[in-house]
């Protein structure tokens, strides 16, 4: 732990501020102009993609392909929403901090904390996720699955990020840019085995409004929006980008628009065509759904050349979100810790100014947890910080534009306060939602939550940094 200089320091409403030297942030800067906006939209579909390719189709398990579509609708809505919020926010506080310099500047220190504590936990975690998916994609590729497919990809692309900011997110764009031609193959190969008799398949259950639609009633809707959310989890990473963008507002709100778009348009074709051509009650257990749907008994009925295609290729959509997240994390970690949020060690920057520890830590811990094996159980775990820091960047968005509403914004949400009231009410239901698929895993990540909440509050609250980005309105 870094101490401050002369060990000056201030109280300033309900935290303490330690006064640093120069060389404190000569230490902690990232590569300004390493990205454009058409990468930024790169970014923001690369950090999803793999939503498309595995995860989503869990929750045809838990409210079959009536609410699964129901909840995808509610969410798509509430993202949609949400990414028009937060451009606007995202040209008022374009830090590294993203959703945390949003709370931050909404409301105070400990807002800040609770929603960037909130956004580490979901992509933390979801790394660990799309492991294990890439895991199941290996294994029906090589026969080779776990541990060592785990180690193997942390490894390789946290080294690739490591080398250079710059030469990162041009990789992520390429991979995504053929993750998104497996994607338009699949879609195009399932449209003739398309039969909406398909999408009803499975069994219906005795719970209340229970039908072929709605197989395991309405609560099904409720418990499927965990994985509907899977379809656009991380978008809202885009800002995470700011302090390496060429012009953070212009370009921040472009990439975050022009990235929920090509999202939404994947999610309604995987979505119609996936379970529509295979059967939902086929894919609904799958950890590799798309090759599952084309080799289902309705489709080719065995392997083929293009489900080996979607198979191979495919791969690079899992790659994509894998490699994304962990650039997103990496610079939420490192801005929260530059200001003193998390231990300062965890902002240093090497001589290629990549934040080194902020990517090796939580790397670490996401493999341990990819160790589960349960990648269903890891998307709970992501999706509970997802839902908590969205109804906290929506909130900021509202209370800045009635406390501040002559603060300068380039760009302004369209609907204002109703855009993002929307968001909110959504996301209020979507936090609540994990409960009802397994209450023991949500409750174990609020646990975390809490430690980490005890952290701020015993000890980082008495060491902020002075002058940091976000903090500078103190002095």
């Amino acid at each position: 732990m870094e101490s401050p200089a002369h060990g000056e320091s201030s109280a300033h409403g309900g935290v303490e501020y330690d006064k640093v030297g120069k060389d404190y942030f000569e230490k902690r800067q990232l590569k300004r102009g390493a990205a454009g906006w058409l990468l930024l939209v790169g970014l923001g579909v690369a950090y999803v993609i793999s939503g498309d390719f595995a995860g989503w189709n869990f929750g045809l398990a838990q409210g079959g392909w009536g609410g699964l579509f129901i909840a995808s609708i509610l969410m798509a809505t509430m993202y949609t929403c949400m990414c028009f919020a937060l451009a606007e926010l995202a040209t008022i506080a374009p830090t590294a901090g993203g959703g945390y310099g949003f709370a931050r500047r909404a409301f105070g220190p400990w807002g800040g904390f609770l929603c960037g504590i909130a956004i580490l936990i979901e992509y933390a975690i979801a790394p660990a996720a799309i492991a294990v998916f890439i895991g199941a994609y290996c294994n029906s590729l090589f026969g080779i699955d776990g541990w060592i497919v785990y180690l193997g990809f942390y490894a390789v692309f946290l080294g690739i990020h490591l080398y250079g900011a710059g030469e990162a997110l041009r990789l992520i764009f390429a991979i995504t840019a053929l993750a998104v031609v497996a994607l338009i193959v699949f879609i195009l190969a399932m449209v003739p085995y398309f039969d909406t008799n398909n999408l009803f398949d499975i069994p219906v259950t005795d719970a209340a409004g229970a039908s072929p639609f709605l197989p395991f009633g309405y609560l099904g809707i409720w418990a499927a929006i965990p994985y509907a959310i899977w379809f656009f989890l991380a978008v809202e990473g885009v800002p995470l980008a700011a302090e390496e963008t060429s012009d953070p507002k212009r370009d921040l709100p472009r990439g975050l628009i022009g990235g929920i778009l090509v999202l939404l348009a994947f999610c309604a074709l995987i979505l119609t065509f996936g379970p529509g051509g295979a059967g939902a009650n086929a894919l609904k257990d799958s950890g590799n759904p798309l090759v599952a749907a084309l080799e289902s008994a309705h489709v080719f009925g065995g392997p083929t050349l293009i489900s080996r295609f979607v198979n191979f290729v495919g791969l690079a959509g899992l790659i994509a979100s894998f490699f994304s997240i962990i650039y997103g994390y990496s610079r939420l970690v490192f801005a929260m810790s530059r200001a003193g949020y998390l231990p300062r060690v965890l902002s240093l920057t090497g001589a290629r100014k990549t934040p080194y520890v902020a990517l090796i830590v939580p790397g670490v811990i996401g493999f341990l947890l990819s160790l589960s094996g349960q990648g269903d159980l890891l998307i709970l775990i992501a999706v509970f910080g997802a839902t908590i820091s969205y109804v906290m960047m929506m909130a900021s968005h509202i209370a800045l534009r009635v406390r501040e509403p002559h603060l300068e914004r380039p760009y302004r949400t369209p609907g204002g306060i109703l855009t993002s009231g929307i968001a909110l009410v959504l996301a209020c239901a979507a936090v609540v939602a994990g409960f009802l698929v397994d209450p023991r895993v949500v409750i174990g990540a609020a646990v975390v939550y809490a430690i980490f909440i005890a952290y701020f509050a015993f000890y980082s609250r008495h060491h902020l940094v002075a002058a940091a980005p976000g903090e500078e309105e103190v002095y």
